[in-house]
């Protein structure tokens, strides 16, 4: 056997090896995809690729050699990821409106492989997961100009899943017209109240008439549908697209850095390290609602934001909603949150995330 010969032997035995080592790694592939659609993760972590692909690239030896791991590890994980997205082409995400809105383009950003399913209102798709018709839901919790998402941070305290990541949306809102229509003809809009919102001293400047609707993409589904060139729909340039309006005017909203935070929600917890978001309740007791606060910070925890809301059940009676940053699963946390039963009449912890994303 000359030198050819035995290299190719070498080759050969080296690939049969490393089929069975394929298999066996594109078999952890799909546990991950498994546990990435019950917890509602993206497939891709950035983080994690970097991390793998600097601990790989230290086991070769031969630096000639290394850049050429590094790109074949690369490749690995492409073929993984491919894989992923094959497998989870069948999750349903819930959104609350229609295609075109907000809420369908996070969906799409988060999970570009998934099935959005567009719900009435904000409890509809909620409530979605919590009856096993979708594997998560996505759905906005605070606007960087109009403030918190009520509705949505009510279900989060009523309700029975978790927030297992937070993702920043840049919000840039539209004019929508029918084809052909001038802004001297345009006597109202129609649009989300957050929506209105954001767009209020524009609205106000032209005098128009303000219209409610359950979303922006419903709002110009309806200006599509009618013939009434007075009215005019506020949203996404993709929901003008989808419902053959046109783009008069674009940027119509006050803050010029309008962004929309958004909250996956899923039946099961993912804990980790990174951030946190929480609930509790104290009682009506002087004090009670700064011990609360100290307890926190006396466990090394760094408090983000402290928010109020009405728990619907008494009047004057609040829930506060907490987002915090450190593990909360380590022992410190679970110290705190124990130290945190003793002076506050309810704690629930909503979930965990590495950190935000902005999508």
């Amino acid at each position: 056997m000359n030198d050819l010969e035995r290299a190719r032997k070498l080759i050969s035995e080296t690939d049969a090896q490393m089929a069975v080592l394929f298999e066996k790694r594109m078999q952890a592939a799909r546990l991950v995809a498994a546990y990435k659609q019950e917890r509602g993760l993206p497939i891709l972590d950035a983080a994690r690729e970097q991390e793998l692909i600097a601990k790989g690239s230290a086991r070769i030896e031969d630096e000639a050699l290394r850049s050429y791991y590094v790109s074949f590890l690369q490749h690995t994980m492409d073929v993984s990821k491919a894989y992923q997205h094959r497998l989870m082409e069948g999750m349903r995400v819930a959104y609350s409106g229609a295609k075109g809105a907000f809420a369908h383009i996070a969906v799409g950003r988060i999970f570009p492989d998934a099935t959005a399913l567009g719900y009435a209102d904000f409890a509809a798709a909620y409530r979605a997961v919590e009856q096993d018709e979708c594997d998560v839901a996505v759905l906005p919790i605070e606007n960087s100009y109009n403030g918190d998402v009520g509705q949505v941070m009510d279900l989060a305290f009523l309700g029975s899943l978790y927030i297992n990541g937070i993702y920043q949306l840049q919000i840039t809102q539209n004019l929508l017209v029918l084809p052909d229509t001038q802004l001297s003809d345009i006597k109202q809009v129609i649009s989300h109240p957050q929506a209105l919102g954001q767009c209020a001293e524009y609205i106000r400047q032209h005098g128009w008439k303000q219209v409610e609707a359950v979303n922006t993409a419903v709002a110009a589904r309806q200006v599509a549908q009618g013939a009434d060139r007075s009215l005019a729909a506020i949203g996404s340039e993709e929901a003008g697209k989808q419902y053959g309006l046109q783009r008069l005017e674009g940027h119509i909203e006050q803050s010029g850095g309008n962004t929309t935070r958004f909250a996956v929600f899923s039946r099961s917890d993912k804990p980790t390290d990174g951030r946190f978001v929480m609930t509790f309740t104290v009682s009506n007791v002087a004090g009670s609602l700064s011990r609360a606060v100290s307890v926190i910070g006396e466990h090394g925890f760094n408090l983000m934001a402290l928010k109020s809301r009405p728990t619907k059940n008494l009047n004057w009676d609040y829930y506060f909603f907490v987002e915090g940053e450190g593990n909360i699963h380590s022992p410190e946390g679970k110290a705190m949150l124990q130290e945190l039963n003793t002076c506050c009449s309810g704690v629930k912890v909503l979930g965990s995330f590495e950190k935000e994303t902005v999508i």
